[in-house]
């Protein structure tokens, strides 16, 4: 039948880029770290360092979860041309749904298997930690931010990521001045790397009893939360303490005593905070880690050799080179200023489909990263 004939040849379409994905994702590499390390594990003695030990059956655990998901996309490859072909010869029309549906299926998956290649930094497989601020003009800019806020966590709960809030200071009427979130799960890093800068919004302000349109800006910064054995040198005289009263959208979980802590690197200007833990010791823990994340988050950015090259206060957001426009009005359309990708589903957007627009990054950055010759 010409319609299953048709799905077959769609199917087959996606044979190359999954043969391809293979060589891409270095699966023999991968097989041969796993057996160095199963061998490793198998020594005498192996268990008696436990902070190694965790190490390597973390490092084994993520490589058979790699190997394991190219082989369940391969045969669900392999299961829907199967299907596909005794549809065709039973002419069974009542499965073309079905068929169809596992042809889309196989190819989003490709997709998607296909972007982590992509993600060749140091720090990309780490977890993220994001930080709002709302720009210039008040009310309308804080609601800006909250909408930023909930729209990254609505993309991470889209990926199956774990999200934390480490800090929020609300606004004056309505919206958040600044919030922190830690966003955990494999590749989180790499992938909301390309959604750092300054986000810009126009709409009819919901606060303008005139109803006029109105821009306002966003800044998000993002940073891979740094892992305790990276060695990030930070001198005790270098960091000012301050500790203040919680005070974010947190209800009764937020501790009222004075145990948030805001953390000031002298050398550059940067300030950190954290106010969700119940001690002033556990939120400078937090706070001390978002620290050296953001320390090598420049560092990496504008390649430098050392932390200690970073100086003076950090201002690489600026005001006027927005990332990204968010329209509502006269017309709905969000575009990335970059990469030039575009969509009109703005509500889709806001509810954390992003994919689109992270890809098309990551994709501009390959091209670059092979033209540079690198």
């Amino acid at each position: 039948m010409l319609q299953f004939e048709e799905l077959r040849l769609k199917l087959l379409e996606s044979e190359k880029p999954l043969n391809d994905l293979a060589g891409a994702l270095g699966l023999d590499k991968m097989k041969e770290e796993i057996a160095a390390l199963e061998e490793q594990a198998s020594q005498e003695g192996f268990w008696n360092d436990l902070e190694n030990s965790q190490k390597v059956s973390q490092r084994t655990s993520s490589l058979k979860n790699k190997v394991q998901a190219y082989d369940d996309l391969k045969s669900a490859y392999e299961d829907a041309l199967t299907l596909i072909e005794l549809a065709n010869e039973e002419e069974d029309e009542s499965l073309f749904d079905e068929c169809s549906e596992a042809v889309d299926d196989v190819k989003r998956r490709i997709d998607s298997m296909t972007l982590t290649t992509l993600l060749s930094g140091e720090y990309d497989k780490n977890n993220a930690i994001l930080n709002f601020h709302a720009g210039a003009g008040g009310t309308e800019a804080q609601d800006w931010a909250l909408m930023l806020y909930r729209m990254y966590n609505r993309w991470a709960e889209r990926h199956g990521f774990k999200v934390s809030l480490l800090d929020m200071l609300d606004g004056d009427e309505a919206g958040i001045k600044s919030a922190s979130l830690l966003i955990e799960g494999e590749n989180a890093y790499g992938f909301l790397k390309s959604e750092m800068g300054i986000h810009r919004l126009v709409r009819i302000s919901p606060f303008d009893a005139s109803g006029r349109r109105h821009t306002s800006f966003a800044s998000l910064e993002v940073m891979p939360e740094i892992d305790d054995d990276v060695n990030v040198e930070i001198r005790p005289e270098d960091v000012q303490m301050e500790v203040y009263r919680a005070s974010g959208a947190g209800g009764q979980k937020v501790n009222k005593t004075s145990s948030a802590v805001r953390l000031i690197h002298i050398p550059t200007g940067i300030v950190v905070s954290c106010q969700v833990e119940r001690s002033q010791h556990q939120n400078r823990e937090v706070a001390m880690r978002m620290l050296k994340s953001k320390l090598v988050e420049i560092k990496e950015r504008e390649n430098l050799d050392r932390i200690e090259d970073i100086k003076g206060e950090q201002k690489e957001i600026a005001w006027g080179s927005q990332i990204r426009s968010y329209v509502f009005m006269p017309y709905t359309l969000v575009k990335d200023h970059r990469t030039g990708y575009e969509n009109g589903n703005i509500n889709a957007v806001m509810d954390g489909d992003l994919d689109g627009f992270i890809t098309a990054y990551l994709q501009m950055k390959s091209v670059e990263k092979l033209h540079s010759g690198e």
